[in-house]
């Protein structure tokens, strides 16, 4: 009897797990339904982020023959400082427009352990296209191997080369915007509060999709879908070196753990209602509103994390990528092609 009782709790407990999943699975809008939300994926070893970085990798590939048309694609190694390797940066330049332009330093989203920047082919030539802007997609240093400050390192590094080089790329230093999505978005969000304390690196527009701003965020969410709590904390815990939520006190380290927020550019931020980073962004929103920054905050109904790649082409994945350009182009002051 003693041997059963085991099993029985192992029974149980898997059949609320089942139970709490079909209950997530029934809150997302009808429209971002697709069979992928059936299988649950999360990284906890090793293991399981090879086997991530070979997919994302196909992912990248696939996409590299979606660049829009109209748009020149090249590779700048950035450089860097003493041993520090290059940088390298995919830049998107549209073939019809008038410098000096506006610019957007973009980061690619992988929860800081995977990812590199071909995967946002379609997105960044797009952005590039519609809003004749130039963008600069890093191929910033991924944890474990290259934990936390390397690839908010890179990211400056290729902010303040944009700067120094403006003039050779066509750009207007005075409207440089950074964003990113998901890891890339939290990424993004840091170099916008290095910008404002370094003073020499003007930030004119944060746009972060979704962005991954806060480490402490397992303790909110057991049942998330696509990111999920579990792969959340094996990924901060492969950035910053030590598991989430212990003391943290090395500034940029994680954006939401910042204090003060006056001066910081004007922000859009973008998440579903049931993604695992919701709550995070509203209050990172709301910080900044409150100490003045302009901001805008979309929230969409029945959307989980990067539902936008698996149905790109539902009206509410549509509708949020076209408010998330709507929103740089006002933030930089362009108008849309």
């Amino acid at each position: 009897m003693k041997r059963l009782l085991p099993l029985a709790l192992i029974t149980l407990l898997a059949g609320l797990a089942v139970a709490r999943r079909r209950r997530r699975l029934s809150e997302v809008a009808p429209e971002l339904q697709h069979p992928q939300l059936m299988v649950p994926m999360s990284l906890r070893s090793d293991s399981s982020l090879r086997t991530g970085r070979r997919l994302v990798d196909a992912m990248s590939k696939q996409a590299a023959g979606l660049v829009v048309d109209g748009v020149d694609v090249r590779t700048e190694m950035v450089p860097a400082d003493g041993s520090e390797p290059p940088v390298r940066t995919l830049v998107y330049e549209p073939t019809e427009r008038e410098p000096p332009s506006a610019a957007l330093i973009w980061l690619h989203g992988g929860g800081l352990v995977m990812g590199r920047p071909e995967m946002n082919h379609p997105l960044c030539s797009r952005i590039a296209k519609e809003l004749s802007i130039v963008v600069l997609s890093v191929d910033y240093r991924l944890a474990p191997e290259h934990p936390f400050p390397a690839g908010l390192d890179d990211s400056v590094r290729v902010l303040a080369w944009a700067h120094q080089n403006a003039e050779q790329l066509g750009i207007d230093p005075e409207r440089i915007a950074v964003g990113g999505g998901s890891a890339g978005g939290g990424l993004a969000a840091c170099v916008a509060q290095v910008a404002n304390d370094r003073g020499d690196l003007p930030v004119r527009f944060q746009l972060l999709q979704y962005p991954m701003l806060d480490d402490r965020t397992p303790l909110r969410d057991t049942d998330a879908l696509l990111w999920t709590n579990t792969s959340n904390e094996y990924a901060w815990t492969a950035y910053l070196n030590h598991p989430p939520r212990e003391y943290e006190g090395r500034p940029y380290a994680s954006a939401a753990r910042r204090i003060d927020f006056r001066g910081l550019p004007a922000a859009w931020i973008g998440v579903g209602d049931i993604d695992l980073f919701h709550d995070e962004c509203a209050d990172y929103a709301a910080r900044l509103e409150a100490a003045g920054v302009p901001v805008r905050f979309d929230v969409v109904p029945g959307m989980y994390h990067g539902a936008e790649a698996v149905r790109p082409d539902a009206p509410a994945a549509v509708d949020f990528i076209d408010g998330m350009i709507a929103a740089l182009a006002d933030g930089v002051g362009v108008s849309r092609n």
